[in-house]
């Protein structure tokens, strides 16, 4: 497996930054350029500021596993003061990492030497007083805090509180309530492990916190429920305040129907009012308060019904794809096969599918918007769904919480786009 596949995208909340995680461990960070006066063209492009090996490969001994340094999940946190914080995690282990910036050193000690060395105590005759010179900048990321040993199954979603000192961390059957600042224990607020797992019917695929109600989150099943959770009601959030399920159509059930109904990702819209859901063929919005259906259904690739056969057999069917709000919950933006994206207007119910490639990218280009053809005759700009590339498929997205820019991951590519300014 290559290393620099990347496997999670995430803005901070001003959206200046943006920080990626990929297979092997490592995370970059990009920063936007301020804007130039001079060149109107460079409307703030974003540039590696910052590469760190986040986590390496490990092995549990007391089961013989092998843990995998791949980065799952990143999340920031909001910024308090000059330095930068975010969590990153792969299966077993959450990491804090400061990312902070030095252009200056010190010079002038009393006890060492400017090469570091030592002096010797009779020589020093008089008192120096140090003196900070300036220096290139240097971004430092340091890893502050580490959270282990709370999981025994693979975390899949992280989620910081709007409280800004907790956050959670979901497995498959459990889902952890950490401080900030405690790393040797956490509470556990979820567990839907049977006694028995024979009986196991359904795991966990995603959790978030609410954006502004410190008190509520979210989890989805592979079954393709959402159960939102109220930790006010009890410490063991077993019990669920609401439970969001559609009734499924008896007509359209089929072998694969539990498998593509379950939930790969699960967001709160910045308002808090809804939540959006994707499965594997279409992206749900979810009024909080109507639990018995979705408000708005989004196919995102319909075409595929007819293919998930194959899709099956070539496990593409068990693929996550993530989605992601923009900054007004206007839009919503979610990934597809053949480097694919679609984007849904909430408000003009229109949509778009988009290609990020290398092949259509270049700099200022604006993208066509692209067609998939079912059958028949196939139009001059179409791509027949028999030619679709499902080794290149885009799962990781995300949207800038202010502007009309967004990043699609494509494999080891990372693409940024942004509104055309006319």
């Amino acid at each position: 497996m290559r290393a620099d596949i990347i496997s999670t995208v995430e803005f901070n909340y001003s959206g200046d930054l943006l920080a990626t995680g990929d297979k092997g461990g490592r995370v970059v960070i990009f920063q936007r350029e301020q804007e130039n006066k001079g060149r109107a063209h460079s409307r703030g492009e974003y540039n590696v500021y910052s590469t760190f090996q986040s986590h390496e490969p490990e092995f549990d001994y007391l089961k013989s596993l092998e843990i995998e340094e791949k980065i799952n999940k990143i999340r920031w946190l909001p910024q308090q003061n000059a330095a930068h914080f975010l969590l990153s995690t792969n299966d077993k282990t959450i990491k804090l990492w400061k990312i902070s910036e030095r252009d200056k050193r010190a010079e002038g000690y009393n006890l060492k030497d400017e090469d570091g060395r030592l002096r010797d105590p009779f020589r020093i005759t008089a008192l120096r007083v140090p003196i900070l010179k300036p220096m290139d900048l240097m971004v430092e990321a340091s890893p502050r805090r580490i959270f282990a040993n709370a999981h025994t199954y693979h975390i899949n979603s992280i989620s910081v509180n709007s409280d800004h000192e907790t956050y959670l961390s979901a497995d498959d059957l459990r889902i952890n309530l950490w401080h900030l600042e405690i790393t040797d224990r956490s509470f556990n607020i979820v567990d839907i492990k049977p006694a028995n797992m024979e009986e196991l019917t359904e795991v966990i695929t995603a959790a978030e916190f609410h954006p502004h109600q410190c008190n509520v989150f979210v989890y989805s099943s592979s079954k393709g429920t959402i159960r939102l959770c109220d930790m006010r009601s009890s410490a063991l959030c077993d019990r669920h305040a609401k439970f969001f399920e559609e009734p499924e159509d008896p007509s359209s059930r089929s072998f694969f129907s539990e498998i593509i109904s379950s939930i790969s990702d699960v967001k709160f819209s910045h308002s808090g009012r809804y939540m959006m859901t994707r499965d594997y063929l279409s992206v749900k919005v979810w009024d909080l308060n109507m639990e018995g259906r979705p408000v708005e259904t989004h196919q995102v690739h319909e075409y595929l019904r007819s293919k998930l056969c194959s899709l099956y057999e070539n496990d593409c069917i068990f693929d996550k794809f993530e989605c992601c709000w923009n900054g007004s919950d206007s839009a919503i933006m979610t990934g597809s096969y053949n480097n694919f994206f679609r984007m849904f207007d909430r408000n003009t119910r229109r949509d778009v599918t988009l290609e990020a490639s290398r092949e259509n990218s270049k700099p200022r280009a604006s993208l066509k918007p692209r067609k998939v053809c079912t059958g028949g005759k196939r139009k001059k700009d179409e791509i027949s769904v028999d030619s679709l590339d499902f080794n290149k498929k885009i799962l990781h997205t995300a949207w800038h919480p202010m502007e009309s820019i967004i990043a699609v991951a494509a494999t080891n590519n990372l693409y940024i786009f942004q509104d055309k300014i006319n």
